[in-house]
């Protein structure tokens, strides 16, 4: 198996293979929370009105995401795994729209399997990376917008590779390491 780092849109864009789309501060978190909550599936999208107009086709029931950090008013629900871990999402389907992870997971379109990662759900991506068994591994942190690089992504991308080549990992140091990043102040939310 060969494994490769890209970072943020462009290596979206020029992954292929089986390609993991790392978003660590809400977007994927947030999502893998909804299926937590029972939501039947999520579709990620690009834009506010592909799902506003997913949601009016009866195609998708939620509308979960952001732009610019902030909610757009005609969403149910922001980006914030944190305000969302006590709804039921039992049987919806829940459409996202944010300003880096879903963009990278739009932008991936070369992907064979396409993935949504982050460090809440590294175990169960890594399981199922591995259950491929894939040739090629394309690992691709969005970090800030999918333009500018801040870390979180870059480290948990760098935790995958080490669990897909059989290392153990410590969740526990990334997760430090991630804490002292400059991102967390600005994406973190006072707790449920």
């Amino acid at each position: 198996m060969n494994i490769s780092i890209y970072s943020l849109l462009d290596g979206a864009a020029r992954a292929t293979g089986t390609v993991a789309v790392i978003d660590v501060f809400r977007a994927f978190t947030a999502a893998a929370v909804a299926l937590a909550g029972g939501a039947y599936k999520v579709i990620m999208v690009s834009t506010v009105e592909e799902a506003l107009s997913l949601r009016e086709k009866g195609i998708g029931d939620i509308c979960m995401g952001e732009v610019g950090g902030k909610p757009p008013p005609e969403f149910d629900f922001g980006n914030s795994p944190c305000k969302v871990c006590e709804v039921s999402f039992t049987g919806k389907t829940v459409v996202q729209r944010t300003s880096a992870g879903t963009q990278g997971i739009v932008a991936a379109g070369r992907a064979e399997r396409l993935y949504a990662a982050s460090l809440v759900t590294a175990s169960a991506t890594v399981r199922a990376i591995l259950a491929g068994p894939p040739e090629h591994v394309a690992l691709v942190a969005m970090d800030d917008n999918g333009i500018n690089r801040t870390g979180e992504d870059e480290v948990c991308a760098i935790h995958l590779r080490n669990r897909l080549e059989g290392r153990s990992g410590d969740r526990r140091a990334v997760q430090r390491l991630i804490l002292a990043g400059g991102e967390v102040g600005r994406s973190t939310t006072p707790a449920c």
